[in-house]
């Protein structure tokens, strides 16, 4: 008996020495910690998919670890060895993890996606247990109950506010069995959020429309050089992606209306095409199970539960906020609809959603005597990113410096990579990566990610901040010309890249947004784009050199509030139905029917749809991000229209001194260090108000 023991113990011993070997096993570069300078770096070139799952395992046995070594410490919990160690802890995971949000949303592939479903089962298993560990959140209920006997600083104490309310929300105190369902519940979600996503990417790659020569009529030529191909015999042909980017120019110039609509149908159908890859069911399911959820937890509903962290605090007050505007919004699509119509009837044709963007430009063309792509010729892509360096350099005092080549690993040779420096302290404080064109694997839109984040606690280590888009690749060396409504997006995205630079919070948790507030900073640096100073020195012609004409700065100007009711409009009725679906009878919803009865009966105009269409609605249902949390672009750009008043009242406009060191300061640096309402009062003063937004939309 006691040689069998002895084996066993053995063989036990053993199995935990090739556990660490594997841990430190270099053949899987996704658990390496990042060498080199500043820090340490992610080493793209090194990864491997076939080691992904393994590492996802190893990293969060190696984060269990480390959550076993503060809860078994026998000492009274305190600040440093329980909150300190816990956001300390987890960094091993965190590296796998960034790779795995590179790889899936940059470079995907059949091989990544085969795996994604089982990978995302394990994180959700591995966040449920972290959050679900009552030794945890014992020790940081303590503390939480004697924060003030602790003789604890503001940071420290917001900080232990937010770790406890995530314990909260995550059915901490459930019992025993509803735990066990919750789990199960998260689980189920993270295998349909998937499902999700891959539908959606699965219709944007496949329903791809050819065009041959004689269907190109009225295509500019900057946009047929850059969707030209060939087909199988070498025949040139024209492809138009299933994207945003792509189809977007196509609505707006193409003259052929029988393929307008079919490239229409095509993207507005995406996950609703009753196939395999059909994602209404998913919704469903997706809906019942964040239903239960909550319902466990003691919430009527999902958004309930969701928003109580917000600005909004309730989905009432959220709704409140669309419903002020909607009537607005829709009262100026009728007037933009009425021009459109007049030109219309010239082609004996009644406007449809496909016809929206090809009449709205005929009538910007006839009202302001200016045409999209007499812009775009100014809209060159490089040029507006010196822009962005510029506004980063006046208002933040940050300079650009682009890399050496390969001096960096990157995970594709479209992408490149700036230091980004303070000016005055000369300090090197981040790096900069940008992927700016669209691929096949590449989820569509644009976005920014953070490879790390910046805290005190973490040695103060440099930020690793990336912007991605999907600009359209030339085929050949011409000048990438964008249209203005890229040129926003653009400077919009760079704002949150601006937003992880300049944070200066002591602990990694304080770096966590508040969702109807993070999209405000980016929104803030699109007025940037609008200012003389950039206008002057950035809006090049791409052929002639000379600086855009004051006349048509004018213009662009005048026609800032041209078709904001459409604009609104598409994304308000996509933000009222993903709170209103989430209120919904979850046994008896039917998704197509209350897609069109909930629009009916807000009186959506019918020459327009969404602008995200339930069964492609990733925002909402590839993820928790921005479910019942969409509202939010428009709830920040309350905020957003409140501060550009202020910026355009002052002197020298958007490029005041104190006024840019008090955003700096206030509202990029501080993240979720305090409450954003409290943060914004910092920076201005008093409240803001919804009539900055609607004099900026034309409604007043």
């Amino acid at each position: 008996m006691k040689l069998k023991l002895f084996f066993f113990k053995t063989f036990k011993l053993f199995l935990i020495i090739l556990f660490f070997m594997s841990c430190n096993n270099p053949q899987n570069n996704f658990l390496k910690q990042w060498d080199g300078p500043y820090g340490g770096t992610p080493d793209f070139n090194q990864i491997n998919i076939s080691k992904l799952e393994q590492a996802i395992e190893i990293g969060i046995e190696l984060h269990y670890k480390e959550i076993e070594k503060i809860t078994s410490n026998n000492n009274s919990p305190n600040f440093k060895n329980t909150i300190e160690a816990y956001e300390l802890s987890g960094s091993d995971i965190d590296r796998v993890i960034t790779y795995y949000g590179v790889l899936s949303n940059n470079i995907s592939s059949l091989e990544l996606r085969k795996i994604e479903p089982i990978i995302n089962l394990k994180l959700s298993k591995y966040y449920n247990t972290i959050l679900q560990n009552e030794k945890l959140f014992e020790k940081v209920k303590f503390i939480f109950n004697n924060s003030s006997e602790l003789k604890l600083d503001n940071n420290q104490i917001r900080v232990i506010e937010l770790i406890f309310q995530s314990f909260l929300m995550s059915g901490i105190e459930l019992n025993k069995s509803e735990k066990k369902r919750y789990a199960e519940i998260n689980n189920k979600l993270s295998a349909l959020y998937t499902k999700f996503s891959n539908n959606v990417l699965h219709d944007e790659e496949y329903y791809t429309t050819f065009l041959a020569n004689s269907d190109v009529s009225g295509l500019p030529l900057e946009y047929l050089n850059s969707i030209k191909s060939k087909d199988s015999t070498g025949n040139l042909i024209y492809e138009i992606k299933n994207t945003r980017s792509s189809i977007d120019p196509f609505l707006k110039f193409s003259n052929e209306r029988h393929l307008r609509k079919i490239v229409w149908e095509n993207f507005y159908s995406r996950g609703d095409n009753n196939d395999d890859y059909d994602n209404k069911e998913t919704i469903i399911e997706i809906l019942k199970l964040r239903k239960e959820r909550v319902s466990i937890l003691g919430y009527s509903d999902y958004g309930s539960w969701r928003l109580q962290n917000r600005m909004a605090k309730t989905p009432e007050n959220a709704l409140k906020l669309l419903e002020d505007i909607w009537p607005h919004a829709i009262s100026m699509v009728k007037n933009e609809v009425k021009d459109m119509q007049e030109i219309a009837n010239t082609d004996n044709i009644i406007i449809e959603p496909w016809d929206y963007r090809y009449y709205s430009e005929k009538v910007r063309q006839k009202k302001f005597s200016i045409q999209s792509e007499e812009i775009k010729q100014y809209l060159q892509l490089d040029k507006l990113q010196e822009a962005m360096f510029y506004v980063a350099e006046k208002v933040f005092k940050y300079s650009f410096i682009p890399a050496k080549k390969n001096e960096f690993s990157v995970f594709h040779k479209d992408v490149k990579v700036w230091k980004v420096y303070n000016i005055n302290s000369e300090k090197l404080i981040g790096l900069w990566y940008l992927d700016p064109f669209a691929r096949d694997g590449k989820r569509s839109g644009a976005w920014a990610t953070t490879y790390r984040s910046y805290s005190k606690l973490h040695d103060k280590k440099i930020v690793l901040v990336s912007n991605n888009s999907n600009f359209i690749k030339p085929k050949d060396s011409n000048k990438i010309l964008i249209s203005w409504d890229d040129a926003t997006t653009f400077f919009h995205e760079f704002g949150h890249a601006l937003n992880s630079l300049a944070s200066n919070v002591a602990y990694p948790t304080l770096n966590s947004g508040v969702r109807d507030y993070t999209e405000f900073q980016s929104q803030l640096l699109e007025k940037w784009l609008y200012t003389d100073s950039v206008i002057n020195k950035f809006l090049i012609h791409h052929k002639t050199g000379k600086t855009i004409p004051k006349e048509l700065v004018v213009k662009i100007k005048n026609a800032s509030k041209f078709n904001q009711g459409f604009k609104t409009t598409e994304y308000l009725a996509s933000a009222i139905i993903d709170l209103k679906i989430h209120q919904a009878n979850v046994n008896k919803i039917n998704i197509s029917k209350f897609e069109s009865k909930t629009l009916d009966s807000i009186s959506m105009p019918s020459e327009l749809v969404m602008r995200h269409r339930t069964p492609h609605f990733s925002h909402v249902f590839s993820g928790e991000g921005y479910a019942t949390g969409y509202y939010g672009y428009i709830w920040a750009e309350v905020l957003t229209s409140d501060a550009a008043e202020l910026f355009k009242s002052s002197k020298d406009g958007f490029y005041n001194k104190e006024l840019s060191d008090k955003l700096v300061k206030y509202l990029f640096a501080l993240h979720n260090s305090i409450k954003p309402e409290e943060a914004y009062l910092l920076f201005k003063g008093n409240k803001p108000n919804i009539n900055a937004l609607m004099r900026e939309r034309g409604f007043k």
